[in-house]
């Protein structure tokens, strides 16, 4: 079958011109070995209808797409990487493959690759990916999806059949290439290459591309924008709101990204590209993913910090094409923007509304509901209780009483200091009463990605070819999501 009638191609980064990517190929691989398809995914960008044979085609062997991309572009970027500027980087194991429109809300969509081969900037790399890689990939973004971040979602995952020797992992290991579908691939990065290159034409072109595209709001009268008079600036700002959100939603999902460059930022505040990662076993602010990052650079509670530091370099980048002055209204806001999305992803988070704030009888959240959210994570930093075991323990708030103490911790919550903080849950209703019939409360445990269990199911993987553990987990997230989707 080809793709439905819902399947709208999109292919426009093309009109940035080629200073901005090169064309490529992909690799031909020995073997396709389909290990996963996203089908909801699949369904909302109108390629559901695709047979097997015919997805491995586009997303083994990287035939085009009806309509689209006729080659495959490595784009080309810059970044600092742990802080230090590097301008011999860019798409070096993967390329974008194609875009297209989201069916339902007419996003412009990118399908691009990780593992797909060789382009001009490997740097002597292979441009494979093994498959360890693709699966951590794709239980990393359900599981944040099912969390409620903003992020890119793994499409497609193919075994390519050939043998990879890494560092970090037991070799030889097994290879794959994967297909993630992402809202932009526009990184921080890409801007400091044109800076780099001293080239403001292109930064121009970037901000207006990335409006046009992204952004469509700020195209209305200078006067009326977020920073009236500058499009750039509001630009800019735009960004940081987003980034903002998205730094505040990691936090809450207890999750650390590991590799906070500015390279793996990009315009519409989209989480994308998991290399090292981790889910929090218990609240750390010192907890890091990656085991390169000694100095903790981008350890959990450090990510709000590098996503700061990370925006200040983009708008450096655009002092070619607008006065420091709008630029640095831009960012002011941060810090503030993101204690607002942390607060208020919390309480989503919890599956609670503020009584005060849902009877419309406050302008601003009352400094009683924000200690009694301060007042949680210092109990769940001083109890070393299990961070997902908390939230599910008491989604809902006061409601889910009866279940907490049936919790592994029900000691901890008998303790003085969870009982001076719980009848502050009574300042809170449930968003939805509904969720807390539904099995995944009823059954438990909560559904968790601790390093030792991807562990255990790529060793099924890995020493018997048994995928039982992992499509038994992607079960499990899809459980989470479907109890958790009627709180957001």
């Amino acid at each position: 079958m080809s793709p439905s009638s819902r399947y709208r191609p999109a292919p426009t980064h093309t009109q940035l011109g080629d200073e901005f990517f090169d064309e490529v190929s992909a690799a031909d691989f020995p073997e396709h070995k389909l290990r996963y398809r996203n089908p909801y995914w699949a369904a909302r960008v109108g390629l559901d209808t695709l047979d097997d044979e015919r997805w491995l085609n586009h997303f083994g062997r990287f035939a085009q797409l009806p309509d689209n991309l006729p080659r495959p572009l490595s784009l080309r970027y810059h970044g600092h990487q742990f802080r230090n500027y590097n301008p011999d980087i860019g798409d070096g194991r993967g390329f974008l493959f194609a875009q297209l429109r989201d069916c339902e809300d007419d996003r412009l969509l990118d399908l691009a690759t990780k593992g797909s081969g060789e382009t001009p900037w490997s740097r002597s790399g292979d441009g494979r990916l093994t498959l360890k890689g693709g699966v951590r990939e794709v239980l990393a973004t359900a599981l944040l999806e099912a969390l409620g971040v903003y992020t890119s979602k793994t499409f497609s995952l193919v075994e390519t059949g050939e043998s990879l020797t890494r560092g970090d992992e037991p070799s030889p290991t097994r290879s794959s290439v994967m297909v993630r579908l992402g809202h932009s691939h526009i990184r921080f990065g890409s801007f400091q290459r044109q800076a780099y290159l001293e080239k403001p034409e292109n930064i121009q072109k970037l901000v207006d591309y990335s409006i046009e595209h992204y952004y469509p709001s700020l195209l209305e009268d200078e006067a009326q924008l977020p920073i009236a008079g500058s499009r750039v600036a509001s630009f800019l700002r735009e960004v940081v709101h987003a980034s903002a959100d998205l730094a505040a939603s990691w936090m809450v999902a207890g999750f650390v990204h590991g590799v906070l460059n500015t390279d793996n930022l990009n315009i519409t505040g989209e989480s994308f590209d998991y290399g090292p990662y981790r889910f929090l076993p218990t609240l750390d602010p010192n907890f890091t993913a990656a085991y390169f990052d000694s100095g903790g650079l981008y350890a959990y509670s450090r990510q709000s910090e590098a996503v700061g530091w990370n925006l200040t370099r983009l708008a450096e980048t655009m002092l070619s094409v607008e006065a420091k002055e709008p630029l640095v209204a831009a960012l002011e806001d941060f810090n503030v923007e993101f204690n607002e999305a942390f607060f208020r992803r919390t309480l989503i988070r919890l599956g609670i509304v503020s009584k005060s704030a849902k009877q419309g009888l406050v302008d601003a959240v009352p400094e009683a509901d924000v200690d009694f959210v301060n007042g949680l994570y210092r109990f769940l930093h001083e109890s070393q209780i299990g961070f997902e075991q908390f939230f599910f323990d008491w989604y809902g708030g006061a409601a889910s009483r009866a279940r907490a103490t049936k919790s592994p911790h029900a000691n901890a919550y008998a303790s003085d200091a969870f009982q001076a903080l719980e009848p502050g849950f009574e300042r809170f209703d449930s968003l939805d009463p509904e969720a807390l019939n539904h099995p995944y409360f009823e059954n438990g445990p909560p559904c968790t990605l601790l390093i030792d269990e991807i562990e255990s199911l790529w060793d099924a993987i890995a020493e018997r070819d048994d995928w039982s553990l992992f499509g038994a987990k992607l079960d499990e997230i899809e459980q989470m999501r479907t109890a958790l989707q009627g709180a957001r």
